[in-house]
């Protein structure tokens, strides 16, 4: 009782401390991922909610193609993460990184992995321009890498 009680907070959703992010990325595979894609184009959706002035968190999903080369088929990866980032000012640079799990789609017998999105930008009030390297840890020991540039605009509650 009396931990549920000093932990327990009043969390007020506000259009100050709350929003949808809502972008697209693109990017360059990487690594072994690169003999078998040539490009990438995503959409990114994320909710996010200050803690303090200088630290979010959220939940974020969406979607990165892979555009198959040399006869490879195309391919996918829908995250299912969480996010946290730092922000040093109001606006300016940000450090982030989503967590989570990424599915695969379109390739047999893996169903995904470990997704992890690490990202330094530029933000303000309404939109973010980020770079990224984008890790997923499949199955059998496929390695699927990401070096990309997004943007995301924020949509207010």
């Amino acid at each position: 009782f009396v931990v549920g009680t000093t932990f327990a907070q009043d969390v007020d959703i506000t259009s100050e401390n709350s929003w949808l992010k809502i972008g697209m990325n693109a990017g360059l595979p990487v690594g072994d991922t690169g003999d078998a894609s040539s490009f990438t184009l995503g959409l990114d959706l994320k909710g996010q909610y200050l803690v303090t002035p200088n630290f979010g968190i959220g939940g974020a999903t969406g979607y990165s193609h892979f555009f198959g080369k040399d006869g490879a088929d195309d391919f996918g990866i829908i995250p299912v993460a969480g996010f946290a980032r730092y922000y040093f000012q109001p606006k300016g640079l940000f450090f982030g990184i989503d967590f989570g799990y990424g599915f695969l789609t379109n390739i047999d017998n893996n169903s995904g992995g470990l997704y992890l999105n690490p990202q330094i930008g530029y933000h303000n009030d309404d939109w973010n321009i980020f770079g990224f390297y984008q890790n997923t840890f499949a199955d059998n020991d496929i390695d699927i890498q990401v070096v990309g540039i997004g943007a995301t605009y924020n949509l207010r509650f």
